[in-house]
């Protein structure tokens, strides 16, 4: 077993030092704000992410908790989990990577420095530079991008789809392959620009099926095909697949945005004009405020209009609030003029601009509005449909913005129901609005 360092105290942090402590490995994790580790001492974990309280308790035995850099001095292995956001210009911004490289302490031995974090193609040999020019040059140097889902980080860190390691030096790669050997995912060995980039092409590619399913949700919604069962039929397709081709209102997180944004960024500064990724990003961001033509097109002018907005989070079972759609959509709401009322079962709202109310309870969000948007798919709406919550609502109007709901048993409850690349019925319009159409066509 192996004692294993981990800069950073965050999501990709923590979840990767619980998992290695699971495996049996002594983990060490430094953090600079002392707050954070008080609460890690304490037992507390600063986020939602299943699991992982547990394996942290389970293996508290194994883990510690610094501020101090030096403290990590006698690890084998030293894991950089730092963000990596964007900066004004797209780029991403490695200032907390470079502050890991300048705060390390001596080092003895052959430690080796594993690159967890996010990082644009070609910072591995920036960084080897950066070691030999402190005088580090018996430092190894690992990229092993993360592959972790926000929700399943714990199963997909366990139960991995493959392990990428990349190395300049072939037994440093052996070394980091082997803190994994227990695991069953199939490893995938290369050069480190080739891992750094497997990491910014798989996103890349997830969001591009998220794309190109919401463009055909939409046209779906101009020709009268139901996206569902269009998603169902080319996802049993064995050469595509099923995943990612689920239709909504446009993808968030802390990921996704950022590598996207970093990526493009990256083959601009290299001469390349990614259209393909560009046309995937206006995609999403045209996407997120599709809902409010939606509004539009059964209430009228917003102005004066209370809509729920049920889930904050980016997805279910997180807290992350970074690049919600719920975001977009209550500040697009507020600046028509509506009254927004915000619920989520774990996210606390605070990321949301200001004048959204929020409720405790989905009932209380609704109460008294013309409309519910399901932004997060979170299992607690598969009832939304039900009798106490249209007697709730001043106006029986949800509009699903995951799909999450049967359209045909919405309707039965007496709601007026209208998805994403759905087909709509002749019911799906609100008593005034049907008052209304004589006067529009005279």
């Amino acid at each position: 077993m192996a004692r294993v360092g981990i800069f950073g105290a965050g999501w990709v942090g923590l979840v990767t030092g619980a998992c290695f402590a699971e495996l049996g490995h002594d983990v060490v994790i430094r953090d600079i704000v002392p707050e954070k580790i008080d609460s890690l001492r304490r037992g507390e974990v600063p986020f939602h992410e299943d699991g992982v309280p547990e394996l942290l308790e389970r293996n508290r035995d194994r883990l510690a908790y610094t501020l101090e850099a030096h403290e990590v001095a006698d690890c084998e292995f030293l894991f950089v989990c730092v963000d990596t956001p964007p900066t004004y210009s797209g780029d991403a911004d490695l200032s907390r990577v470079w502050t890991v490289i300048d705060e390390l302490p001596d080092l003895s031995g052959h430690p080796i420095l594993v690159m967890k974090s996010t990082v644009p193609v070609g910072t591995g040999e920036k960084v080897r530079h950066g070691l030999d020019g402190r005088g580090l040059s018996q430092v190894g140097y690992v990229s092993n991008p993360e592959f972790l889902a926000e929700g399943n980080a714990v199963r997909d860190f366990m139960h991995p789809d493959r392990i990428v390691v990349g190395a300049f030096d072939e037994d440093d790669g052996e070394a980091v392959a082997a803190l994994y050997e227990s695991l069953a995912g199939p490893l995938v060995r290369c050069d480190v620009n080739s891992a750094e980039m497997i990491k910014l092409a798989a996103n890349a590619f997830l969001m591009t099926r998220i794309s190109f399913i919401n463009e055909i949700a939409n046209v779906c919604e101009a020709t009268g095909a139901d996206v569902v069962k269009v998603a169902e039929g080319v996802g049993l397709d064995h050469r595509l697949g099923p995943h990612f081709l689920r239709a909504g209102i446009g993808y968030g997180g802390s990921c996704f945005p950022k590598d996207s944004l970093a990526l493009k960024q990256l083959a601009s500064n290299s001469g390349y004009h990614f259209q393909l990724l560009s046309a995937v990003i206006e995609v999403n961001e045209l996407q997120k405020r599709r809902v409010i033509g939606k509004l539009e097109r059964h209430l009228g002018s917003l102005r004066g209009k209370k809509v729920a907005l049920l889930g904050l989070a980016f997805k279910p079972n997180t807290d992350d609030m970074r690049e919600a759609p719920s975001i977009v959509l209550a500040s697009r709401l507020l600046a028509e003029g509506a009254e927004v009322r915000g619920w989520d079962p774990v996210a606390d709202g605070r990321a949301l601009p200001r004048g959204v109310e929020l409720a405790p309870t989905v009932l209380e969000a609704v109460s008294g509005t013309d409309a519910a948007v399901i932004v997060t798919e979170w299992a607690e709406l598969r009832d939304l449909a039900r009798e106490e919550v249209r007697a709730a609502m001043a106006n029986a109007l949800i509009v699903d913005g995951r799909n999450l709901l049967d359209p045909a048993e919405a309707r039965a409850a007496g709601f007026v129901y209208e998805g994403i690349g759905r087909k709509t019925s002749p019911t799906d319009v609100l008593p005034e609005t049907r008052e209304r159409e004589p006067e529009l066509e005279a």
